[in-house]
């Protein structure tokens, strides 16, 4: 489902339209949402970037432009998750505190990673498949594991490779 306050940038492909679940937030021009894709109200993803299949993305997250996110990505936006409050009701919008997120650009997020809430990760950064994020990556930082940890440098990965 795509709701009417959908903000959609020009040519934005959103592969089975039908099989995605987009509300209130807003999509940059050139970019492409994969099929079974939640973005919730709020957030916000940049211009040209890809967000693959099975990828949650939560309100106050911030993607800017050209970042790849990977099959079934996970953002946090609350850092003490609880069902009900203290007197046992169930919590509402005003019981708990959202913790944004931001994504800088051209970084590039593994399948299956974790995102933690209230992080920020640099400008063309590589998180590896499965790693769980839970302090600000770097820029040009590549980390991998649980938790994860900065095993490299994508200037060095890139300089090896000829591609723009």
């Amino acid at each position: 489902m795509i709701t009417a306050d959908v903000r959609l940038g020009d040519g934005v492909v959103i592969h089975h339209a039908a099989l995605v679940n987009l509300y209130g937030c807003e999509i940059g021009s050139g970019s492409t949402i994969g099929t079974f894709v939640e973005i919730q109200g709020g957030a916000l993803i940049g211009e040209n970037c890809k967000i693959s299949s099975h990828t949650f993305i939560c309100e106050g997250v911030t993607i800017e432009d050209g970042v790849f996110v990977g099959h079934g990505v996970m953002f946090i936006n609350d850092m003490r998750p609880r069902a009900v409050t203290r007197s046992g009701d169930l919590k509402a919008k005003t019981d708990w505190q959202m913790e944004t997120t931001l994504i800088r650009t051209r970084a590039s997020i593994g399948t299956h990673a974790t995102i933690l809430a209230g992080l920020t990760v640099g400008e063309g950064a590589l998180i590896g498949a499965g790693a769980v994020v839970t302090k600000d990556v770097p820029n040009y930082a590549i980390v991998a594991g649980v938790p994860a940890e900065i095993i490299g440098d994508t200037r060095k990965q890139d300089a090896s490779i000829d591609r723009s």
